[in-house]
């Protein structure tokens, strides 16, 4: 019949059965608005919020003035590492990123946006299947230092690990995205 319901409307206004009912509706609700607000999202709102519009490697090669303490948001694959005493350091090929942060390869491989930048992070920090990544989506505050010449180097704030297969994707956020390592010498080989 339209109109009835599954429950028996008894003369008091709510029983069991109704409370039942919204309280399955609002975990519905809630359970769908956290998939939408964070199950989607390549990178968290507050990195997007914090990184600079439109930074790309080519701007930050050509001037890095600029962009020296800004978070900058850039893919990649890492393609080299190396470890000092203190920290991780992760030669990465940019691959930029689309309209959801997620990367791509370069039109022109060879062209400046095929580059490469450093990604630095404090020595055990990163999950162990990192090496596991074949793409990464990197927000970073810009150092200031540059290796290989012409390669900036970030300090990780935010990273998302595209792996080969779906057991291999992973996340790693930094506590603190206002911390940057100030020990005289800290970026020296």
């Amino acid at each position: 019949m339209p109109g009835t319901s599954v429950c028996p409307q008894p003369p008091y206004p709510m029983t069991r059965c109704i409370r039942l009912q919204r309280w399955s509706a609002c975990f519905a609700l809630a359970i769908s608005l956290t998939l939408v607000f964070f199950g989607c999202a390549k990178v968290p709102r507050q990195y997007v919020r914090m990184a600079e519009p439109g930074a790309t490697l080519t701007e930050l090669t050509a001037h890095p003035e600029l962009y020296h303490e800004k978070v900058v948001l850039l893919g990649g694959a890492i393609v080299e590492e190396e470890e000092t005493e203190q920290y991780l350091w992760l030669r990465v090929r940019n691959r930029t990123l689309d309209q959801d942060y997620e990367p791509h390869r370069p039109i022109d491989v060879d062209g400046p946006e095929g580059g490469h930048y450093w990604v630095m992070v404090a020595k055990q920090q990163l999950p162990l299947d990192y090496r596991e990544w074949g793409r990464i989506t990197v927000a970073g505050r810009v150092t200031g230092i540059q290796r290989n010449v012409n390669e900036p180097v970030l300090w990780l704030l935010y990273v998302r690990g595209w792996g080969v297969g779906v057991k291999h994707h992973g996340i790693w956020e930094h506590i603190d995205p206002n911390y940057i390592p100030s020990k005289p010498g800290w970026y020296q080989r």
